[in-house]
């Protein structure tokens, strides 16, 4: 089984400096991948100067997570392929659990590990903890991270464990399963396109893994930090994309009009926050969505919908009126 773990770098010889030498040694049955997405540093050339070992897959433009891993990955060959992120240190042995998880489990298409924090390494990271879920109204969250409270690692998520969605931290992924489902959805340019892709994979009734037994740290936020309103606009928007492609009918009309009247409650939030540009960045995205409604409503062509998601009926209610923060309390 081959092995392709692709790093997708935009301006961060920083982070390829910190973090790249740990990839190389600690990856031995891997080809390590840098995908250039049009950097305008200098990080080409370091790593040309620095790693020679490190192929390098150098993009016409900075299509963002979606089309950066898309156009990288079309020229490579490779069974398994592993995108990782720029800001991830990886751990001694780290894919040797997951290839055992694709070798036993023919069904398993998408791995992930287990993610913790590299600024606090004994608690989980947000982007993706344990594992990802969806609860009925769409909402993600995830086995060790429910919405900003992250559990600390006490090895109560060491299993192997059936997830909804991995992270696009570290998330590992058969080649002929994304050539399958045409990789990611590039017009989500980043955030939430992970779960869309998982989404797809469960719609096609292949299997997702959480495997507990390799471990990431992940930085988080080095890319588009959680207080950039942006990135508002992306989790918002790009939520309600991945709904209208997943669910089936007449579900989602009904699921779009929830998540619309609660945007508008999480857009007054902002506001009573002093956080006015986000609650315009929530006005935006619903703009977006609405223009890009008719060509994601193209994009159900030929689903075969499935309800995969969890029976957890609103995570918000369960957080945010019953102050549930753990996942087994769930």
């Amino acid at each position: 089984m081959n092995v392709a773990v692709v790093i997708l770098n935009w301006n961060g010889k920083s982070l390829l400096e910190t973090f790249l030498p740990a990839v190389i040694s600690h990856s031995p049955q891997a080809n390590v991948y840098v995908a250039d997405n049009a950097s305008t540093d200098d990080s080409v050339a370091f790593i040309k100067s620095t790693f020679p070992t490190v192929s390098i897959i150098q993009n016409t433009q900075n299509g963002g997570y979606a089309k950066g891993y898309n156009d990288a990955l079309k020229s490579l060959t490779e069974d398994i392929f592993i995108l990782l992120n720029s800001d991830v240190e990886v751990t001694s042995n780290w894919l040797d659990p997951i290839l055992e998880c694709f070798n036993a489990e023919a069904n398993t298409a998408i791995i992930q590990p287990k993610v913790l924090d590299y600024k606090r390494k004994d608690y989980f990271e947000y982007a993706g903890a344990a594992g990802g879920f969806i609860d009925t109204l769409g909402y993600p969250y995830c086995r060790g991270r429910i919405f900003n409270v992250l559990e600390k690692d006490e090895g109560q998520f060491d299993d192997t464990y059936p997830i909804f969605w991995a992270s696009g931290a570290c998330l590992a992924i058969r080649r002929d399963v994304f050539q399958e489902l045409h990789g990611l959805d590039e017009d989500f340019f980043a955030h939430q396109e992970e779960i869309d892709l998982c989404w797809r994979a469960k719609n096609h009734d292949y299997d997702i893994k959480y495997v507990g037994a390799s471990s990431i740290y992940h930085v988080g936020g080095a890319t588009l930090s959680s207080m950039n309103p942006q990135k508002t606009f992306f989790n918002f928007r790009n939520t309600l994309f991945a709904i209208v492609k997943n669910v089936h009918f007449p579900k989602a009309m009904g699921l779009i009009f929830t998540r619309l009247l609660l945007d508008g409650i999480a857009a007054l939030k902002f506001l009573f926050e002093g956080k006015p540009r986000h609650l315009l960045a929530v006005l935006k995205a619903h703009l977006s969505f609405y223009a890009y409604l008719p060509k994601m409503i193209k994009k159900r062509k030929n689903v075969k919908f499935q309800k995969h998601y969890s029976s957890v009926f609103s995570i918000v209610f369960k957080h945010f009126i019953l102050g549930i923060e753990r996942f087994h309390k769930l």
